[in-house]
C-alpha cells in the first residue's frame, strides 16, 4: 500500500530531503501484512526502534512489525537530543569567548551565522538519520508500516485500513511538547521543540515559558547566539526539581549573561502589537508584561495516546501520565507491554533504551522461564546541558528525606580541584550521597563542564555495588577534573578514622 501522507520539515533544503528520505520515504510502500506478528511495535521512536531491532535481531525466525505515522527516529533524531546538542555546541563555543578576557585572550569583531549553526545542525541530522531509516529496518527483516495505528477489539492493530494480528505488542509513541492554557496563544503563534529547530533566522527577542531542563537548555542557548532572551517560569527558582545548589549556579550564569529571568510568574494572555508579541503575566508584584519577536514554549511534554483506542483492548492511560504499566512494563492487557515517554517520567533517550531491553526480555523470554526484568532495577542518570550542565543520579536529599532513610553528604568544590581551577571552572562541584555508616552511594549530583561525561562513573559503581571505599582505590588521571569523585571517596574514608588511629598515624608520621 503507498503512504500518500505528505510530510515537510522546514526548510525544505538538501539535508531535509535527505532527512525525510530516510526517516518517512514519500514512496514507501507498506508491505503486506502476515498472518501474524510475533510483536508489533507501535512507534518509531528509541524506544520502538530499539524493541523492533533487538527482537528481529535474535535470529529466532519471529515475525516483528513496526508502525510509525510520521518520521522513524521520533524526537531524539528530529527534534530532540540531535538537532538540540548541534546548536549548543555552537552556543558553546560563544560560552568559551566569554571567558576569554579571563585567560589572557583578547577575541574581537565574533560575529554569529544563525543560518550556518542551523544548516550545520541538518546536515549532522541528516547525516545520522540513515541509522534511523525505513529502509534499514526493512533490511533488518522488519515489516515497517508507515501511518496511523489504533488497536482493534482482539489482538489486532489497523494500520490505514490493514490489518496485523498479533501475539504481542509494544506501545513506543513517546510524548509531544504540551500547550499551556495561555489566552490567544494560538492566534499570536508560538514555537515548541518541534519547530524552533525550523527557524533560519534568529529572532532578535526571544521569549522562553518554563525554566526546566528544555527552557534553560535552548534559553541559554539562543541568548549565546544573540537573541535578547526572557525566560519565564512559574516558580521562584529555575530547575526546581534539580539539586538545589546545582540548579542556583544554572540561576546565576544565566543571570551574569544578562538572560532576563522573570520568575514566579505566570503568563496570562498574549497578544500581537506594533512592538511586536505582548506576553502578560502575573507574578507576586502583579501584572506586568514583556514585548518579544518569538515565543518558544518549554513548559513539560504530554504523552502521545490519543488515536490507539486503548479503550478497545483494555489498556489503562491517563493523559498526563501516559500509559499504565507494571513494574515489568506490562499494561493492564497482559499481551501489551509500553516503553519510553508514554509511560515513564524519566523522559531520556537513554532510558526508553534500558525499558525496550526490559520489554524484549519479558515478551520473548520470560515465557520460557528466563525470569523477568524490572523497570525499578534501573539505576537512570540524567543530564541538563547547560553550559555548565548539571548531571544527577540516583536519589536526592529529597527524596531520602520524604523516605525517611538516613544520610550522609560529601561534597567537593571545585575551586579545590587543580584541573578546575586551571580550566576556569571553579563554580561547580560534585555531591555524593551516601547511606549513614555505610559507604553505599544512593545518588549524586555533579555541576560541571562535562558532568553528563563524569557521572557514568558513579553511575557505573551504583550499578555494581561499588561504594565510596571502592571509588576511592581507583587511580584518577591527574590533573582532571573527575579527580574530584576520588577526592569525595578519600573524604568519606577519612570519616571511617577514629580519634585513636588519629594518634598512632600523627606518632608514625613523626617518625617517618
Amino acid at each position: 500500500m503507498n503512504i500518500q501522507q505528505s510530510i515537510n520539515i522546514p526548510p525544505m533544503d538538501e539535508h531535509n530531503q535527505q532527512l525525510i528520505s530516510y526517516v518517512h520515504p514519500p514512496d514507501w510502500q507498506n508491505p503486506r501484512p502476515q498472518e501474524k506478528y510475533d510483536l508489533v511495535v507501535i512507534g518509531a521512536g528509541t524506544a520502538g526502534l530499539v524493541v523492533a531491532a533487538g527482537a528481529a535481531g535474535l535470529d529466532l525466525g519471529l515475525k516483528v512489525a513496526l508502525v510509525e505515522r510520521h518520521l522513524m527516529g521520533g524526537d531524539c533524531l528530529n527534534f530532540g537530543c540531535v538537532p538540540s546538542k548541534a546548536v549548543i555546541r555552537s552556543a558553546k563555543v560563544i560560552g568559551e569567548m566569554l571567558k576569554a578576557p579571563d585567560l589572557g585572550v583578547n577575541v574581537d569583531g565574533v560575529t554569529v551565522d544563525f543560518a550556518t549553526v542551523m544548516g550545520r545542525m541538518r546536515k549532522l541530522r541528516a547525516g545520522i538519520s540513515h541509522h534511523d531509516s525505513a529502509t534499514r529496518f526493512k533490511n533488518l527483516g522488519i515489516d515497517v508500516f508507515l501511518g496511523e495505528a489504533r488497536f482493534l477489539r482482539g489482538s489486532a492493530i489497523e494500520v490505514d485500513g490493514q490489518k496485523l494480528s498479533y501475539k504481542k505488542a509494544v506501545i513506543a509513541t513517546g510524548a509531544r511538547a504540551v500547550t499551556p492554557n495561555i489566552e490567544g496563544i494560538d492566534e499570536v503563534g508560538f514555537f515548541t521543540n518541534e519547530t524552533i529547530f525550523s527557524l533560519t533566522e534568529l529572532p532578535p527577542r526571544l521569549a522562553v515559558i518554563g525554566g526546566g531542563p528544555i527552557g534553560c537548555e535552548l534559553a541559554q542557548t539562543f541568548h549565546r547566539l544573540g537573541s535578547k532572551v526572557s525566560l519565564i517560569h512559574k516558580y521562584p527558582h529555575l530547575l526546581n526539581k534539580e539539586d538545589e545548589e546545582a540548579a542556583k549556579i544554572i540561576e546565576d550564569t544565566l543571570i551574569r549573561e544578562k538572560v532576563n529571568l522573570i520568575l514566579s510568574a505566570q503568563p496570562i494572555r498574549v497578544e500581537n502589537t506594533e512592538e511586536g508579541k505582548k506576553i502578560y503575566y502575573r507574578s507576586d508584584r502583579g501584572e506586568d508584561s514583556v514585548i518579544v519577536d518569538e515565543i518558544l514554549m518549554g513548559a513539560g511534554r504530554a504523552p502521545n495516546v490519543e488515536g490507539l483506542n486503548l479503550e478497545a483492548v483494555g489498556v489503562e492511560y491517563d493523559n498526563r501520565r501516559g500509559v499504565v504499566v507494571n513494574d515489568f512494563l506490562q499494561t493492564t492487557n497482559p499481551k501489551i507491554f509500553a516503553a519510553g515517554d508514554i509511560c515513564s517520567k524519566f523522559k531520556f533517550t537513554h532510558t526508553a533504551d534500558a525499558m525496550a531491553r526490559i520489554v524484549i526480555k519479558n515478551t520473548l523470554f520470560s515465557p520460557f522461564g528466563l525470569g523477568k526484568s524490572k523497570f525499578s532495577d534501573l539505576v537512570i542518570p540524567w543530564v541538563t546541558f547547560t553550559d555548565p550542565e548539571i548531571a544527577h543520579v540516583g536519589m536526592s536529599e529529597q527524596d531520602l528525606h520524604h523516605k525517611g532513610i538516613e544520610y550522609n553528604v560529601i561534597k567537593v568544590s571545585f575551586n579545590g580541584v587543580d584541573r578546575a581551577i586551571v580550566d576556569g571552572e571553579e563554580e561547580g562541584f560534585v555531591k555524593i550521597i551516601h547511606s549513614k555508616g555505610s559507604d553505599k552511594i544512593l545518588g549524586a549530583t555533579i555541576v560541571a563542564s562535562h558532568a553528563g561525561e563524569m557521572i557514568s562513573e558513579i553511575t557505573a559503581a551504583m550499578v555494581n555495588g561499588v561504594g565510596l571505599n571502592g571509588l576511592s582505590s581507583v587511580i584518577h588521571s591527574y590533573p582532571t577534573q573527575a579527580d574530584a569523585i576520588k577526592k569525595a571517596a578519600d573524604a568519606y574514608r577519612r570519616t571511617l578514622l577514629t580519634p585513636t588511629s588519629k594518634k598512632i598515624l600523627g606518632i608514625l608520621t613523626k617518625l617517618s
